[in-house]
């Protein structure tokens, strides 16, 4: 999947911006707070429905503003040109548009326009409860296997029932049971496709860990479920007096968690930042492999502030796995240091662009010469 251009208007500081952007590798350089990042959240809103964070929708309206819009212009793998809008208006909520048309429910475009991005706010991955984790396994899964996410609605749902008969102290087990029993099979399909997922992961985790941190580390992921020793009904009617107590749903698949490790420690615990960092980029690049596998599209990738963090020679690894790897489609990377920048420029063939950011306006300069381009910028808007 190809972003061949993309057209902004009051998406947080940026006012207006249209832009062009390479096939390849599409680099953007400024000052903290300048609107790199606010771009990056743009294209993920556009691909995936949804920002980066996890703020309220409104909150990526420009400050003074009444709504946003953002259209993008995308080729897909098989040449197919595909036009997606998305307009956010205070106190109206969102509306997404593929070529056109309105989407009856926003779980239609997950996968149809694979991302994977990469942010300062992914340690949290690692140092973060298990509710972080199990985000970004049900992210990463939908975009693979749309029936996931319908398996996922039904025991949320169910969950919440079975949540409120709780809290209202119902004693009566026969009620308990047929609710759960309604749990059991979304549980159990959300559980087989979550376990085959991390199998599928985890040696591509510790191959890119090795090639980021060097051969000396080991970085390796596991599953922990109840469902991996037990069936739902089991554990569900073995905690239920337990849980009517208490009023809420102590086990079950959403107290999931992935297990992370360096060798025979736990990486949460003892992981220092430079190997936190690490460790979630090659989960990254591992998710992007299983996304471009397992759905046959190429994802975009977004590599957000990257370098802060990492010693000279994990930056010198990454530098060369992004700027040689042909496994990569289009990528957008940002930088405070143009140092960074111009090493990834320098290593690569074709036609990257690189963009300078500052108060949500965007000036192209031009690789390879000095002269400085102009393109399109909010203040000439």
């Amino acid at each position: 999947m190809i972003l061949n251009d993309i057209d902004i208007l009051d998406f947080k500081n940026i006012h207006e911006a249209r832009l062009q952007f390479s096939p390849g590798v599409n680099c953007l350089v400024g000052l903290n707070g300048m609107g790199k990042s606010n771009l990056l959240e743009a294209i993920h809103l556009m691909c995936l429905a949804r920002g980066m964070s996890s703020m309220p929708e409104s909150a990526l309206i420009r400050h003074g503003a009444d709504m946003l819009a953002v259209k993008g212009n995308f080729t897909s793998d098989s040449g197919t040109d595909e036009k997606v809008s998305v307009g956010i208006v205070k106190g109206k909520g969102k509306s997404l548009k593929r070529n056109g048309k309105e989407y009856p429910k926003l779980s239609g475009h997950f996968g149809a326009f694979p991302l994977v991005s990469v942010t300062p706010g992914d340690t949290q991955l690692v140092s973060g409860g298990a509710e972080e984790r199990r985000k970004l396994m049900d992210m990463v899964i939908s975009q693979a296997d749309s029936s996931y996410l319908s398996h996922l609605i039904h025991y949320t749902r169910a969950l919440e029932s079975r949540n409120r008969m709780l809290r209202a102290g119902v004693r009566d087990d026969l009620l308990y049971e047929s609710v759960e029993n309604s749990m059991a099979g979304a549980a159990s399909a959300i559980h087989k496709a979550r376990k085959e997922w991390v199998a599928d992961i985890a040696p591509r985790l510790a191959r890119y860990y090795s090639l980021i941190a060097g051969n000396e580390e080991k970085a390796s992921l596991a599953y922990s479920s109840v469902l991996n020793d037990a069936t739902l009904p089991e554990v569900l009617a073995g905690c239920r007096q337990k849980d009517i107590a208490l009023g809420f749903t102590s086990k079950g698949i959403h107290r999931d968690d992935l297990l992370t490790k360096l060798g025979d420690y736990s990486m949460r615990r003892l992981g220092s930042q430079g190997q936190v960092k690490s460790f979630t980029l090659a989960l990254r690049l591992a998710i992007y492999d299983y996304l471009k596998e397992a759905g046959g599209k190429t994802p975009i990738l977004l590599l957000d502030d990257i370098f802060d963090k990492l010693d000279a020679s994990r930056v010198e690894h990454i530098l060369e796995m992004v700027s040689n790897s042909g496994n990569f489609g289009q990528i957008f990377i940002t930088d405070t240091n143009r140092e960074h920048i111009d090493s990834i420029l320098s290593r690569l063939h074709g036609n990257p662009r690189l963009f300078e950011v500052s108060d949500g306006a965007f000036r192209e300069i031009r690789v390879g010469n000095s002269t400085d381009k102009q393109v399109k910028e909010s203040e000439q808007e």
